[in-house]
């Protein structure tokens, strides 16, 4: 046995066998040969993924079953990056605190150079007023200072990210939660000058979760600013299909979506029934299916799509992207004007 120090061959050298143990990493489950055969059926132009890469649940399905749960968020993503299906992933802890552009390399390491991101960008750009959450300490309720910042978000958000991940940067996401932003005019112009003076060198994808902002104006702003939609599956918003009817196409170039899941649930209640989301629960074929009509739509134009998927969508992200690429492989082979 070694100890640091120790005299090997008559030299005195450092050794950290016992301190420094090489790390295993996070092995990938064995590919299955119909997804990869899947994966070889779509276009190139639409990249799939889930929004974040962190569940135990997914060991057999994207990790190999011994795989360790505390090494997941450090080391899974290279795993991760192996499933067939898998070319992209959305990064959400961003949106609770700034990212270094350090830690943003760390992850454009662990991935191949076609591989993508979508990054949330850090709540202080888009919460208006700070929820009555135990998280928010003293701010609870307190107007945000920062809100629709450019040069807060130019700073803390769009350098760290662009510098860490570069060319794998797929869209900046900015989400709007559901709170009260006043007219939805006023909304649509202070998100037109927001945008308007950002850097020009990256995509930003705007999320709404209150259907009073979905108005013509804020299409308009988009448009003049742009920006693109990202077509969301959540909660009391149209359905993806209305969403992308109501915009103009340069607000949906590239086409962005976002499967979050149905009316009438919500993020908590939804996460404790399906949890640990290892397999499908609740079956979704109405938004699985207008989710592959749009992205073959867009295909058709030349437009690339981007979708990421919720556990909360039908109880297990992976699995649901297995179905929702047979409907997309079906209808831009099989069926194409359909």
């Amino acid at each position: 046995m070694w100890y640091i120090g120790q005299a090997v061959n008559g030299a005195s050298q450092t050794q950290g066998t016992l301190f420094e143990l090489p790390r295993e990493g996070v092995e990938a489950a064995p590919a299955r040969p119909e997804q990869a055969e899947l994966a070889a059926r779509l276009p190139s132009g639409v990249r799939l993924g889930t929004m974040s890469w962190t569940f135990p649940g997914w060991r057999g399905i994207v990790y190999a079953a011994n795989a360790r749960s505390e090494r997941l968020a450090a080391e899974g993503l290279a795993a991760y990056a192996q499933h067939p299906l898998l070319g992209a992933v959305e990064v959400d802890r961003s949106y609770y605190e700034p990212l270094s552009s350090e830690s943003f390399r760390r992850l454009a390491e662990q991935v191949p150079e076609g591989f993508r991101f979508l990054v949330k960008a850090h709540q202080a750009c888009t919460i208006q007023r700070f929820p009555q959450h135990a998280r928010y300490g003293k701010k609870r309720g307190e107007a945000n200072a920062l809100f629709l910042d450019a040069a807060y978000a130019t700073a803390a958000v769009i350098g760290p990210t662009l510098e860490g991940l570069g060319e794998k940067l797929a869209a900046l996401l900015l989400q709007f939660s559901p709170e009260d932003f006043g007219a939805p005019q006023l909304f649509a112009e202070r998100l037109q000058s927001f945008l308007a003076a950002l850097p020009k060198q990256l995509t930003y994808a705007v999320e709404l979760r209150n259907p009073a902002l979905f108005t013509p104006a804020y299409a308009a702003a988009l448009a003049q600013a742009g920006a693109v939609h990202c077509h969301n599956a959540w909660g009391e918003m149209p359905s993806v299909l209305a969403q992308a009817k109501a915009l103009p196409p340069v607000a949906r170039r590239p086409l962005i979506v976002r499967w979050l899941f149905p009316p009438g649930d919500s993020y908590a209640a939804a996460s404790e029934r399906l949890a640990p989301f290892d397999r499908i629960v609740q079956e979704d074929p109405t938004r699985r299916e207008a989710i592959a009509r749009l992205v073959a739509n867009a295909l058709r134009h030349g437009v690339p799509a981007l979708v990421l998927v919720n556990n909360d969508a039908e109880g297990c992200a992976p699995e649901s992207i297995d179905r929702l690429a047979r409907a997309i492989a079906e209808r831009t082979s099989a069926n194409p004007e359909s």
